[in-house]
């Protein structure tokens, strides 16, 4: 391999996308001597988090489309035709060997800019549905890593290499047990405890949901970690008042210790969360979200549920039953095992070394 290759890596809008795409590019540099640059949606996340995790990150002016005001969607036109201009900028200066999409709204269009320059690509699709960015890229790419089985309905079957999603390495760290876990968040160590997590922004369902019946938890000796995001922190505290063994706070920096602690989880669907869930082997309640493209959240957990790895509640039926589903759960003992066993058959180990590997591939083939 030559000295030194320029990766290119788009994608980014929630936690789902970067914390793979960070995962990725750590791993390449595991490999060899290469310099990374990562684009992004102005004003989202990864703007953040990505340089925080190491890496330059340059940002699109791309926004998402709107689906129920067309007529919004003017402004979302000028900001594409001005991303695919600064794209192509972009791809000029830096002249990637390999461009890398992991999905939202910057991926489209860098990769269509990288794959219309001839710059090989490689895309990550973390869903069991699809992404219509990556069904779009998905002709012209050189290979696609997947995470489900049956992804030939969306794309290209020779293209198509399973590798499953890439999760943060400090999750499997392996710093904590129960009791130490459960004393990090101030929690008696011998009680059942529940975490509820809503994503890196909190959900509203899941947290209206708990604040109707958290007392509930408190009655039952149950403990509760709450991550409620930043824009419901006031009413979360407000529901938790007076209550023991409850923790309520907007954002979890420590999710290893969090999730150590928890005999349950209840979690939206994301790819990357249920990737997380898989590997911990944790039972899981998965409340998926309707606010998303193709309902692919729904998709991801029915892959889960009807293999007995998880337990599905929708989204319209949380506010009536989730807090009484998570109770009942959380004292089956048996239940919670038989589903730690099933989640923990589907992980797959080692995914940012695996996409790494078929990165590599198709440098080799570029030389």
């Amino acid at each position: 391999m030559k000295n030194k290759y320029h990766i290119l890596i788009s994608g980014g809008g929630t936690g789902g996308h970067i914390f793979p795409a960070v995962s990725i590019a750590n791993a390449l540099k595991r490999r060899m001597d290469c310099e990374i640059l990562f684009v992004g949606a102005e004003d989202r996340m990864e703007m953040e988090r990505v340089p925080a995790a190491g890496y330059d990150i340059v940002g699109l002016p791309v926004a998402g489309f709107n689906r129920r005001n067309i007529f919004k969607n003017f402004a979302v036109i000028a900001k594409l035709a001005k991303s695919i201009r600064k794209a192509k900028s972009i791809v000029r200066e830096f002249k990637p060997d390999i461009a890398i999409g992991v999905g939202g709204y910057a991926s489209g269009p860098t990769l269509k800019v990288a794959q219309s320059m001839g710059v090989p690509t490689l895309l990550q699709e973390q869903n069991s549905y699809a992404g219509v960015t990556n069904k779009m890229l998905a002709r012209k790419a050189d290979k696609i890593c997947v995470a489900y089985d049956k992804m030939e309905r969306f794309f290209p079957a020779d293209k198509i290499v399973k590798t499953g999603n890439p999760v943060r390495m400090s999750l499997l760290s392996g710093n904590y047990d129960k009791v130490s876990a459960r004393e990090s968040f101030g929690l008696n160590p011998t009680l059942p405890t529940l975490l509820v997590v809503g994503g890196s922004l909190g959900a509203l369902t899941l947290n209206e949901s708990m604040e109707k019946g958290l007392k509930r938890f408190a009655d039952e000796g149950i403990q509760v970690i709450w991550q409620t995001g930043r824009s419901f922190v006031a009413r979360s505290q407000a529901a938790a008042k007076g209550l023991r063994g409850v923790v309520v706070t907007p954002f979890i920096s420590d999710m290893a210790a969090a999730y150590t602690a928890a005999d349950l989880v209840v979690s939206r669907a994301g790819a990357g969360s249920i990737s997380e869930l898989e590997l911990l082997a944790k039972p899981v309640i998965l409340v998926p979200s309707p606010n998303v493209a193709e309902d692919h959240q729904t998709q991801n957990a029915l892959a889960l549920s009807t293999r007995g790895a998880a337990v599905l509640v929708k989204d319209a039926d949380a506010r009536e039953s989730l807090v009484d589903t998570a109770i009942n759960l959380i004292k089956d003992k048996n239940a919670l095992d038989e589903m730690s066993a099933n989640i923990l058959k589907l992980a797959m180990k080692d995914s940012d070394e695996l996409i790494a590997d078929e990165v590599v591939k198709l440098l080799e083939r570029k030389k």
